[in-house]
Parts: structure tokens; sequence; C-alpha cells
């Protein structure tokens, strides 16, 4: 269980995001084309033993999400095996300074949107803050026993009830009150803050912003029976309202209850920080030329994530599996990627010329350029599939048996996250 739980920790702290990609999801038919390859492999795949080293599990989860990330850039290009000059058919919004704005393009590109628009950050929306009182750390000025204490928030009412044991501290309680909302997952988030003498209060911060015209506060504590206690840590005061932010649009002034939010249909815009004042900043949309350049510096990246794991189980286990595979991918056309601007240096990692690369796009000879796109493109994908499908062929192994060849049978309890993986003791 402590393998599992190591496991899950490096995965969320390493690679978790706090938002997931529409790449992510997949259609039935894909979801089965992934399970008859994981069946495939396990198929043909021989029996062995996997060395345990402390880093295995790393190694086989950095595989896996770098080789996600290759597919999920690869798709964002173009999905549904489209030519890398599809991209041209898409439109890209861009903001001129994505620290105060920034944008993405979600409607139809037309000649009310083509031109963009200018935008000036006046205010941003702010949550609700209920800021505790600050008290003694190691102090016991809770009484031993239960107490309660009601919260209204989006017109529902919980009832929250905790027990203070012998010998608490209010540190202690204050903590047991911030998992207690945290953990319930109603839209709050509680934490403990410290002051100048080292004293601690519960902080409680809504996650919307902004109050409707019916609204006066975005949530509200009531003691209930447990008055002295609420009382006490003084959370039920309002320390910080709610507010709505403000900006301007073209010059004219609007509000908003979010900092996130969609301008005519189009233009999903999220608000970061406050404009320079008369400093509007200017939505619209990138060249063609720039939109495949960042496209194909995408796919760089994530091709050099992937060559990177390489050295690093390389320079620990002095095993080039994975790598001399990787990096296979542009030697093999090494020439026609450097005509493009696109070459590797002495480690492998891929290195783009952007000027070159855009030259190379908007010249005669620009149907050359894209197939050499696709080409690589289309070898990546294939890469990443593989690694994803079976990490484990990457790594230090020995080979128990070697499966008859002839009469190969489907081992239906042996695909996994890891497939065809045998262990002396689980992960």
């Amino acid at each position: 269980m402590a393998k599992i739980d190591a496991a899950y920790n490096y995965l969320l702290t390493t690679y978790g995001k706090p938002k997931g990609s529409r790449y992510d999801t997949h259609k039935k038919s894909e979801l089965r084309s992934v399970y008859n390859d994981i069946i495939k492999t396990n198929k043909e795949s021989p029996l062995y033993k996997i060395a345990q080293t402390g880093d295995l599990t790393e190694f086989t989860l950095d595989i896996k999400e770098n080789a996600n990330n290759i597919s999920r850039v690869v798709n964002s290009i173009s999905g549904d095996n489209e030519d890398f000059s599809s991209i041209l058919k898409k439109k890209h919004a861009v903001s001129s300074d994505n620290d105060i704005v920034s944008v993405n393009f979600v409607g139809k590109y037309s000649n009310e949107t083509k031109d963009g628009f200018d935008m000036e950050v006046i205010k941003l929306a702010e949550p609700q803050i209920n800021t505790g009182n600050f008290l003694s750390t190691t102090g016991h000025d809770f009484e031993e026993g239960s107490f309660s204490f009601d919260l209204d928030i989006a017109h529902t009412a919980y009832e929250f009830q905790m027990s203070v044991n012998e010998g608490d501290t209010n540190l202690d309680v204050q903590n047991k009150i911030a998992r207690l909302i945290n953990q319930s997952d109603i839209g709050l988030d509680a934490s403990i803050i410290e002051n100048n003498k080292g004293e601690s209060a519960l902080q409680i911060v809504s996650k919307k912003t902004g109050l409707a015209e019916n609204e006066s506060t975005l949530f509200n504590i009531n003691s209930g029976s447990s008055w002295n206690e609420i009382r006490l840590l003084g959370i039920a005061t309002v320390s910080s309202p709610a507010s709505n932010s403000i900006f301007k649009l073209n010059g004219k002034e609007h509000s908003s209850l979010s900092n996130t939010f969609t301008i005519d249909k189009s233009f999903e815009v999220t608000m970061n920080s406050v404009s320079s004042e008369g400093e509007p900043v200017h939505i619209g949309f990138k060249a063609n030329s720039d939109t495949i350049a960042d496209a194909a510096n995408s796919l760089a990246q994530a091709y050099n994530g992937m060559v990177a794991v390489g050295h690093k189980y390389f320079e620990a286990h002095n095993n080039k599996t994975l790598l001399n595979e990787t990096t296979a991918v542009t030697r093999g056309i090494k020439d026609d990627l450097a005509l493009i601007g696109i070459t590797s240096n002495e480690e492998g990692y891929m290195e783009i010329d952007r000027e070159k690369l855009i030259e190379s796009i908007s010249g005669n000879d620009s149907s050359k350029s894209y197939k050499t796109l696709n080409t690589l493109k289309n070898a990546l994908k294939r890469q990443s599939s593989k690694a994803s499908i079976n990490p484990m062929k990457y790594v230090d192994k020995v080979i128990v048996e070697y499966k008859n060849p002839g009469k190969t049978l489907t081992a239906p309890y042996a695909p996994s996250a890891y497939s065809g993986l045998l262990v002396d003791r689980s992960l």
C-alpha cells in the first residue's frame, strides 16, 4: 500500500494539473483501441521480472506522462489525422500582455471578431474572506467536548460537528475545522495563517468571486448553540467582502462577477492583474506563420521532455533504450528538418530556428515544409503511443520465459498500467 501511495504522490506532485485538457477525454472507439493495443502487447511480450530499484515507479510514470503530453500536443495541432497545415483553418487569439489578460478563442471567426478589441482591467473580482481571531498556538482555550456550527453557501445549509479532545491546543482545533471545510468540497478553502507574534488564525476564502445584485455575502457562519467557541474562533465575521471586477472594452466600462468570462461568445478571457492606467491590452489574432511556429515549438518541448527522461534513466542505470528510441525519430529525417530550421544538439534535444521555420512555411516550397512537419508529428505520435502502452519495455529486466510464437494466448488479467509486468512484490 505504501508503494501505491508513493506512486500517487509522485504523480500528483510532479504532473498534477489544476485544469485538465479536453484532449485527455476520449471516444469509446479510442479507448477500445488502447485496450486492444495493451492486449496485443501482453500477448506478444515475454515473461520477465523487474529489478526492484527505488526509482522504478517514478521512471514508468515519467514515461507515461511525457508520452501522454506528446499525444496531447499532437492532437491539439491536428486531430483526427489532419495535416499540420490544418492549423491555418483555426484561429488563435493572442493577448498583447498575458500577465494582465490571457485569452482563448472559442467562437467562429467573422467580420465582427477579426479586429479584436482593447481591454483595460480596472479592478479584479475578489472572493469573500473570513479571517478569525489570532490565538496562541499552544493555548488551550477550548473546553473538552463537542461543538457545532452552521454554514450557509449557495442557498444550501451545512452543519459541521467536531470534538475537542483532552490536550488539544488552539492550533489543533483550528486545523480540525480547516480539514472539515476543505474535505467537504462546498466551494471554500480554509487555511491557517500566522501573525508576527507567532499566533494562528483560521482563514476561510470562497472559491467564487463577486456578488450578484441580490447578494450581500457568499457564505455565512452561524454559531447555533456553540456561541462561545465560534466567538473565540472569530470566523463568523467577514474580514474582506466579495466584490465584482471592473474593466473597459474599447473604452466602455463593464463589470463581472468573475475574472474569467466569455466576450461575444468568441473570446474566453481571464483577467490576471490590473492594467497600468491608460494602457489597455489588445486582444487579437496570431498571424498564420506565428501559429505554425508556436505549434512546432510546443511539439519540440514535448519531445524534449521525453529525451530528458531518457537521459535521467541512462545516468541512473546506464540504459539508453528509451533515449536511443526517442532520438531515432529525428535522426531519420534530420536533413529534412534542418532545411526548415529544426535541429538537434549533441544531447538530442530539439532546437528550432523560428525565423528560418517561418520563412520555410511561407516560401514557394511550403508544401515540402509541411510534409516534413507532418512526418515529424506522425512519428512522434507513434513513438508516444508505444511508450505509453508499455513503459516497461525501457527498464532493466530479466527475461524468465519467451512465449511460443506460434501459440500465443491473451492473458486477460495481465493488462494494467504496466503492461506485461511481473514483480516479486506489488508496486
